[in-house]
């Protein structure tokens, strides 16, 4: 068992402030896990929605619901929409005499009706596979071969790690999307996400998705959406100003979890990964969520020049802009992209990441380090 610290800290703060308190994320990543820390199965208040009993006791929520007292948890929410309705009224009783923690994978639904019914009255809380902060920094490489879901992370060798991996993405595909309300063809999913992994760490193009695919475009941004709903996919906004300069405006996509996108691309093992043609975009990706969980930053953008310069994140926390390049190199140096970037969005300084153990200056405001060392850095600032 791998404690998840943060979380629960969150969590339980949030759970003194608010009425309803959401926990968000994709399946298997560890929500259900992290609420039977706070409330047992066995014990009242406890409602698992996958559970046929329990659904169809919460046909009728008020009458569920109405004489709890203290924590309530509602596993795979998302299920029996017409919940939310009645938490509203629940969470408006005089002296709040249960709190609700609410567990669920997004889908159109949950969204929407967290968003109508329970505005004002919800904390929402998103929750990821493990991080090198949970795991260890000396299991870094493995956590970036086989992604944070614990079960793959946890696994006794690589391939049972690929193995639950595959069966995730085929669960996913063949029943997630239905449970989930995504009305899509699951064939068609499965061909365009496996197309996506090739364009991890680059700019979304979908009229050339689509045409490759033989689909619309419209229908190629559908898929994008509920792959991004789905917190499978990161949508990096491009930094957008008025600088007199051709900037780029399509957003870049990475995988979140880089254990699903080696799943995606055959990647089997550590040693197919290092001779991959997409390993540098790989370590890119888990470096940048490594990051980006770490620091909970206010705006996150990219900043990319038609002209070539470009910056590959930019972080925005309490009115300090820092930037960031991740280089999957021994002795990473200045490049003019930097000293543009510098100057173009009057950053704080950059950071470049590489895979090395050695912390030095590039310059009085560019510094190299290691993913570990940054984080450390930005956690503690």
């Amino acid at each position: 068992m791998i404690p998840r610290n943060k979380y629960h800290s969150r969590v339980r703060k949030a759970l003194v402030r608010a009425p309803v308190v959401a926990l968000i994320g994709p399946r298997q990543c560890g929500k259900t896990t992290l609420a039977r820390e706070f409330l047992s199965p066995g014990q009242e208040g406890y409602f698992d929605l996958e559970d046929p009993v329990v659904a169809t006791l919460m046909e009728n929520p008020m009458t569920a619901l109405q004489n709890l007292r203290g924590l309530v948890v509602l596993d795979e929410a998302q299920r029996q929409p017409a919940l939310f309705p009645v938490l509203r009224v629940l969470a408006d009783r005089p002296e709040q005499p249960a709190t609700f923690l609410v567990l669920g994978s997004s889908s159109p639904e949950l969204n929407r009706q967290s968003s109508e019914s329970l505005a004002g009255r919800v904390e929402i809380i998103e929750m990821q596979g493990f991080s090198p902060e949970e795991t260890g920094f000396q299991t870094q490489d493995m956590l970036w071969q086989r992604g944070g879901f614990p079960r793959s992370f946890l696994a006794t060798d690589e391939e049972d790690s690929l193995a639950w991996r595959n069966n995730f993405i085929r669960t996913f595909l063949e029943r997630d999307l239905a449970a989930l309300g995504f009305g899509m063809p699951p064939a068609a999913m499965g061909r365009f996400w496996s197309m996506l992994a090739h364009y991890h760490g680059q700019l979304w193009n979908g009229s050339e998705i689509a045409a490759s695919l033989g689909i619309a475009p419209n229908t190629a941004r559908t898929y994008l959406d509920t792959l991004e709903q789905t917190f499978l996919i990161r949508r990096l906004p491009p930094w957008h100003a008025n600088l007199g300069k051709r900037l780029v405006k399509s957003p870049k996509l990475y995988f979140r979890d880089t254990g699903l996108l080696h799943a995606l691309l055959g990647i089997r093992s550590s040693s197919q990964l290092l001779v991959h043609p997409k390993l540098g975009a790989s370590w890119e990706g888990f470096a940048l969520e490594t990051i980006l969980r770490a620091t909970q930053p206010d705006e996150a953008y990219f900043y990319g020049v038609h002209s070539g310069s470009e910056l590959d994140l930019l972080i925005v926390k309490n009115g300090h802009r820092i930037g960031f390049e991740f280089k999957r190199a021994d002795v990473p140096k200045v490049t003019r992209s930097m000293q543009i970037s510098l100057a173009d969005l009057s950053l704080d300084e950059i950071y470049v990441i590489y895979p090395g153990v050695r912390k030095y200056h590039l310059s009085d405001r560019i510094g190299v380090m290691p993913l570990e060392q940054a984080v450390l850095e930005q956690t503690t600032s």
